[in-house]
């Protein structure tokens, strides 16, 4: 990075527009502005996990992704640049791996929730698919990798939840089929 902020605002996206890495300008709300936005939001929501007490070889993991999401925040506000590679997907397919086979199979849905770690995981799964979503919306051609990163890490965050409520302790919230349509009760 050549030049570091030394003043934080410009005023020039005081009409609606922000600069790409590029140098070009773009609407607020452009795709491409919203998939960057939903990557921040995604990258703010497991922050808010590694304040939580976690397993170390969990922690280290979270620390990674975060420092790939902010990379992938750089590729999405250069057009044409690519920061996630092969290897990143590889390396969390690896990290689902571990973290899976260490787990019972699932034989009913589960609902968000559990130990606070475990629940504050299921949003950062929630806020990934979105994120996911928003970057399909891009569809350039330019965003297959970073696609499929997203892909994985939603799933690597399911599989976390479990863990992180197995390490608490606590029990997944299985989705009880009987309940449906029992909340006004």
């Amino acid at each position: 990075m050549g030049n570091r902020l030394s003043k934080i605002y410009t005023r020039t996206g005081d009409d609606g527009t922000t600069g790409l890495g590029d140098g070009s300008r773009t609407s607020k709300d452009s795709t491409r502005i919203e998939s960057i936005g939903a990557v921040d939001e995604l990258n703010s929501t497991i922050g808010v996990l590694l304040t939580e007490p976690l397993d170390e070889d969990v922690r280290h993991l979270l620390t990674g992704i975060q420092h790939d999401l902010f990379d992938l925040g750089g590729e999405l506000s250069i057009p044409g640049y690519q920061a996630i590679g092969t290897r990143h997907v590889t390396a969390l397919e690896q990290a689902l791996d571990r973290y899976n086979e260490t787990l019972a199979p699932l034989k009913e849905f589960i609902l968000p929730g559990g130990s606070r770690a475990a629940a504050l995981c299921h949003v950062s799964r929630t806020v990934c698919r979105r994120a996911e979503r928003r970057l399909v919306s891009v569809d350039d051609g330019s965003v297959k990798l970073p696609r499929q990163y997203l892909n994985r890490l939603s799933d690597l965050l399911f599989v976390l939840c479990r863990v992180l409520n197995r390490q608490a302790g606590v029990a997944d919230v299985h989705w009880d089929k009987a309940r449906s349509g029992t909340a006004s009760e």
